[in-house]
Parts: structure tokens; C-alpha cells; sequence
């Protein structure tokens, strides 16, 4: 394969996946400049790749999720990341208060819920996807995914939320009625 072809697969799966990799990268405790580093080297590396993965946007999540653990361990960057734990979204302009409590509660999580969370709602992965990239059973990959939405719920119940234009244009009485509970799995 030439560089150019190389290139081009390179930059198609840029443009579709960058902004959920960042995000994920946040979910996994990088602060928002740490995930555009991970996310620059993670192509960097696809890139010199001779030809594309089998399965392109799994082989970047997977190798995204490895340069982010990987980045994180180090001492210097877990200090600067602990002192901005508190900003762990920054706040956009315009944001709702509502929007602002979801990331908040999402926040709080602990990181195995909020990552399955991230995957399965943003990625759009599906379980045996989640388990696979995170090296463990689909079963483990919902529950998490179901934990983490039951204390969602019970962080935002009460308030208003209304639905992104993404899903439809409904109004819930509760906070979070856009993460259903995931149906089970089936021959599990």
C-alpha cells in the first residue's frame, strides 16, 4: 500500500473517531491536553502502520485505551492530574446547568463504569465490543455499563432533562431518561 492510501484511511478514521477518543481519554482521567497527546501519538502510530487493521475503529480504540493507561502512569503527569480532577470537564459557554450536573455525575463514577458508560453511549459499542477492548466478559461490560447507570440516576433524579436532538426531541421527568438500562444479552 502507497502513503497516500495509507494516509487516506488514516484520516477518514481521524475525522470519524477523534472527538469520542478525547472524550473517552477524559473518562479515563486525562485532562483534555493529555487526551489530544495520546490521540496524536495513537495516529502517529497507525500512520506508520504498512497496511490498515483488520477492523480500523476497534484497533484505534483499543490502542488509544493502551497509550492512555500508559500515559497516565507516569508520577509527574498523575500530579498535574490529580490538581485538575476538580475541572475534570470544562465548562463550555452556554452550558446548562442540567448539562453540567450529567458531567458532573458522570465524573464521579469510578473509572471501570464511566469507561463502559463512554463506549457503549458515545462509541457505540456493544458489549462483546466493550469486553473485548477491555479485556473482560460481555456480562462484566454490561454490568458495569448498568451500575454506573443506576447511580447516574440516582445522582440526577429529579431533575428536568430534555433530550439532545441526537435522540429525539422528548422530554423526560427524570434527569437521565436517555440511558435506558442495557436489554440483556442474548445466549449469555
Amino acid at each position: 500500500m502507497n502513503v497516500a492510501a495509507s494516509a487516506g484511511w488514516c484520516e477518514s478514521l481521524y475525522r470519524a473517531k477523534a472527538p469520542e477518543l478525547i472524550l473517552y481519554g477524559r473518562a479515563l482521567g486525562l485532562s483534555h491536553a493529555e487526551a489530544e497527546d495520546v490521540l496524536h501519538e495513537t495516529f502517529v502510530a497507525l500512520m506508520a502502520r504498512a497496511q490498515p487493521p483488520e477492523q480500523p475503529e476497534h484497533y484505534c480504540v483499543r490502542t488509544y485505551r493502551n497509550r492512555a493507561l500508559n500515559y497516565r502512569r507516569s508520577l509527574w503527569r498523575r500530579l498535574t492530574r490529580e490538581l485538575e480532577s476538580k475541572r475534570w470537564f470544562e465548562q463550555a459557554p452556554g452550558e446548562s446547568p442540567l448539562k453540567r450536573a450529567a458531567m458532573g455525575a458522570l465524573a464521579a463514577l469510578p473509572r471501570d463504569q464511566r469507561e463502559a458508560i463512554v463506549l457503549k453511549i458515545w462509541h457505540e459499542h456493544t458489549f462483546d465490543e466493550i469486553g473485548e477492548l477491555l479485556g473482560i466478559s460481555p456480562n462484566t461490560a454490561a454490568g458495569r455499563y448498568r451500575y454506573g447507570l443506576q447511580k447516574l440516576r440516582g445522582q440526577l433524579k429529579g431533575q428536568a432533562y430534555e433530550r439532545d436532538e441526537r435522540f429525539g426531541d422528548e422530554r423526560f421527568g427524570e434527569a437521565i431518561g436517555f440511558v435506558e438500562a442495557a436489554p440483556p444479552l442474548e445466549g449469555a
